[in-house]
């Protein structure tokens, strides 16, 4: 670890130090000629324990485990970059906002909603639905309840899920560094009807209101246009250079979250082929009056 990377940057959440601190303690195992099988031997650790550590996925519940590690890489390691990876520990360690919904959170969602706090900038694209951080209380809340007798939920875990994805909206629209927002949604997914048209009238408000933040930019991909397009959704985040852009895809009762070098960048190349093709931002607004205006 170098005096550069001993830098610390100021309100990061409990997930985003998970992985800083994963990526330095693989970095030490891997100057040190270490395998993980070695390591796990040696100190007794868990092997899936200390794979997951290593790419953030859990925390190191004791601080003495991290100085063993530390002994083993480096025992002379200098005692600023011990106290730097301690404070990365600590701060690993500490509770999220999100941590009352937990039990209401699909398989990987914790991992993705810590990433998500601490992302520069958020490309996505929806190809069914209103995108998630653009959606309204009521538009949100009829997802869930047209759903609920098919997945079997319950109006607990609805309302806590209205509650959490209005919360997360406060990324873009806070005033201190908000979350930079580059979204693309097919037609289908302005298009298709949700409760009625008070509600959609409501959420088109909505969009339009939100396009004009300048940290927010929203296009829609429309039916006649030939292009690229996949069936999938997919946010891909960018953070500083302390991690490695992730990309998040929903799959059935749960989503993957990776920084996949291969799977991000395609990914990248998805977003970009389809942000080509489809309508520049100022033509959002008319697009969905004239599809408020066919209801008419």
């Amino acid at each position: 670890m170098t005096k550069g990377d001993s830098k610390v940057a100021a309100k990061r959440g409990a997930t985003f130090r998970r992985r800083e601190l994963g990526k330095e303690l693989r970095k030490l195992r891997e100057r040190k000629g270490l395998t993980l099988q070695e390591v796990a031997g040696e100190l007794g650790f868990s092997f899936t324990k200390l794979a997951r550590v290593e790419i953030g996925e859990n925390d190191l519940p004791r601080s003495g485990d991290l100085d063993a590690l530390m002994d083993l890489y480096d025992a002379h390691m200098p005692r600023e970059d011990r106290d730097t990876l301690l404070k990365l520990h600590r701060e690993s360690l500490s509770k999220e906002p999100w941590t009352p919904y937990k039990a209401f959170m699909p398989s990987k969602m914790p991992t993705y909603r810590g990433l998500e706090q601490d992302a520069r900038v958020m490309r996505a694209f929806q190809p069914s639905f209103v995108f998630g951080l653009l959606q309204t209380e009521a538009y949100t809340r009829a997802l869930y309840t047209i759903a609920k007798p098919v997945e079997e939920t319950t109006s607990e875990y609805i309302e806590q899920n209205v509650r959490l994805r209005m919360e997360r909206k406060e990324l873009i629209t806070r005033s201190d560094s908000p979350l930079e927002l580059r979204v693309i949604m097919d037609e289908a997914a302005v298009r298709r009807m949700v409760e009625g048209t008070e509600v959609m009238r409501e959420q088109y408000a909505a969009i339009v209101e939100l396009g004009r933040l300048d940290n927010v930019t929203i296009q829609i991909l429309p039916h006649d246009v030939v292009t690229y397009r996949t069936e999938s959704n997919f946010i891909l985040l960018d953070f500083s250079d302390a991690l490695a852009p992730v990309v998040q895809v929903d799959m059935s009762n749960t989503i993957s979250v990776t920084d996949e070098w291969r799977e991000v960048q395609r990914n990248i190349r998805r977003f970009d082929a389809m942000r080509d093709s489809a309508l520049p931002p100022a033509r959002t607004a008319d697009f969905l009056q004239q599809l408020a205006q066919g209801w008419e």
